[in-house]
């Protein structure tokens, strides 16, 4: 393309001269010789090739415009292709170096593996050496056990002929011991069969004694069913009066009514309990008190459930005179039976020793404290309430 360009800027050149020259010529001659007419037309030639000439040279310069654009084109191509080919090179840099890097860690591990293998194998070659004494001193030692094996070989055939003697009488004895072990299994079978025989006479009693235990305390409490219990009174009372009168002026004072319908209450026998006082114990003893009349000891008893008894300002208790096992029986409530209460439960202590409770609309009754545990663990509800620690 650039030669192509310096060829029509030659021939640019020359034609000017040409041009030029010929002016030239016609001026020198038309200074002496042409007329006017042949003046004007060398003009007119001249301006004609004039404007040939700017024509011509336009469109070259057009050309060359248009080459020129061309090449500035050519050249951002080539410097694009450039860019494109170095940032490739610039990858392929950046990924040679990491490979390098890889390399040279792997070529480190593998140095450092190589040294742990070398370090290995000088162990392994130490315990080789190692074993290798062991495996002389063992065969010395196998030589010298043979040596003896043979003699000991001698001193075992000796000993085992006395060894089958003492079988032979070995054997005797196991054939005598397996006959009496044989009556010791009969007489054992015989004793276990007496045993099981006793051991049902002795549930029968056990159960006929519970029988009789629970007898009794139904005997004991029915025979104390016309008495009551009075609790918290002072012994000083005791010196100035009888415990009859006391007695008198205590129901008096907080149940007038049972005395107004039936005048002096009979009163068959009164006395503390227990009948010696023991000085390590501060409390008052309590008062037992058998009335002549069931109906009126039972008036006495549901008034001092209603309201707390007193006397001369001091509060005493007066409940029901029950054997100690019923009492004992009846404190193992204690906990549930306030816990009920607090709930509104409406709970009650029957006779002889039963807690009833009022739940869901119904009355549920409890012979013992397990039976009201397993209550509890179906209702979950009131198990939470409850919250007792068996």
């Amino acid at each position: 393309m650039n030669k192509k360009m310096k060829r029509t800027i030659d021939s640019f050149y020359a034609e000017k001269e040409q041009v030029s020259k010929p002016e030239e010529t016609s001026n020198s001659k038309n200074a002496s010789d042409c007329p006017p007419l042949h003046d004007a037309l060398i003009e007119e030639t001249i301006k004609s090739l004039k404007r040939e000439l700017e024509d011509k040279w336009g469109k070259e310069r057009e050309a060359l415009q248009e080459s020129n654009n061309f090449l500035k084109y050519e050249l951002e191509k080539v410097k694009k292709s450039q860019e494109s080919k170095n940032c490739e090179l610039e990858k392929i840099k950046n990924s040679l170096e990491s490979r390098i890097c890889e390399l040279e860690k792997t070529k480190n591990s593998q140095e450092s593996r190589i040294r742990e293998l070398e370090k290995t194998k000088n162990t392994q070659e130490s315990r080789i050496c190692e074993l290798e004494k062991e495996n002389n001193s063992l065969k010395k030692k196998i030589s010298e056990m043979e040596k003896n094996s043979t003699d000991q070989n001698n001193t075992f055939k000796n000993s085992i002929g006395h060894i089958q003697k003492e079988v032979k009488k070995a054997n005797e004895e196991n054939n005598s011991l397996k006959v009496r072990t044989e009556q010791i299994e009969t007489n054992d079978s015989l004793r276990q069969q007496e045993s099981v025989k006793q051991k049902q006479k002795n549930d029968k009693l056990e159960k006929t004694m519970n029988y009789l235990l629970a007898k009794t305390t139904d005997l004991e409490n029915r025979s104390r069913r016309d008495n009551l219990r009075i609790i918290g009174l002072s012994e000083n009372y005791d010196e100035k009066k009888s415990l009859d009168t006391i007695l008198q002026e205590i129901i008096k004072e907080n149940c007038p009514d049972v005395i107004e319908s039936e005048g002096k209450i009979g009163i068959e026998r009164i006395h503390r309990t227990p009948s010696e006082r023991n000085p390590k114990i501060k409390t008052p003893r309590n008062i037992v008190a058998k009335f002549q009349n069931y109906q009126i000891k039972e008036k006495i008893l549901q008034a001092a459930k209603k309201k707390p008894f007193k006397y001369r300002g001091a509060t005493i208790r007066i409940t029901q005179d029950l054997a100690a096992s019923t009492l004992k029986e009846r404190r193992a409530w204690n906990m549930i039976f306030r816990k009920a209460q607090e709930l509104g439960m409406q709970p009650r202590i029957n006779y002889p020793a039963k807690l009833s409770i009022f739940f869901q609309g119904r009355r549920w009754t409890f012979n013992e404290t397990n039976e009201f545990h397993l209550f509890l663990k179906k209702k979950p509800e009131l198990n939470k309430k409850f919250d007792l620690q068996e």
